[in-house]
């Protein structure tokens, strides 16, 4: 979604026009799509579990439910001791497990550079989008780095053709 900053109301999400036909490219390709998001305003106070819940749901009415196979957040604060929130790999290791993905085969796609570290954390290949907070990311240690998440998809479906069951 459009980056807002500690976002707490569910009027304010906006979904890039291509997200929803890209990850519903990939469904129809064989990959499952999970969202790890950390939520750190929860933590600190700024935003309820239940704005988040909101938010949440905005979100995938935006989408629409058959685009997501399961979503992890993390509500830790960047000084909390946690082995969930970005970068460290707990959501992506919570997916595989809930899953059963093979996190050799994975994919994580991201536009910071915590999430691309994830990725290499739980021993998955990551792909830096330059949307949103991505156009600051350095990227380091991405696979491929792509304008949006719409040439993440096309670079990923042509890297992986002929995917049948991919996680």
């Amino acid at each position: 979604m459009e980056e807002v900053h500690y976002c707490r109301e569910a009027s304010s999400v906006k979904v890039f026009s291509e997200v929803r036909e890209g990850l519903l490219a990939l469904k129809a390709a064989g990959f499952r799509t999970v969202l790890v998001t950390n939520q750190s305003g929860i933590g600190r106070g700024l935003i309820t579990p239940q704005a988040y819940e909101a938010v949440h749901g905005r979100l995938l009415e935006l989408l629409g439910p058959e685009t997501l196979d399961a979503a992890y957040m993390s509500p830790e604060t960047p000084e909390e001791p946690s082995l969930r929130r970005k970068p460290a790999p707990g959501m992506l290791l919570e997916a595989a497990r809930d899953l059963h993905l093979d996190l050799q085969r994975s994919w994580m796609v991201g536009d910071k550079d915590i999430d691309i570290q994830c990725g290499v954390n739980a021993g998955v290949r990551s792909i830096l989008v330059r949307t949103g907070h991505g156009a600051s990311a350095t990227g380091a240690g991405a696979v491929h780095v792509a304008q949006d998440f719409a040439g993440a998809v096309r670079w990923l479906l042509e890297e992986t053709p002929g995917v049948e069951s991919k996680p």
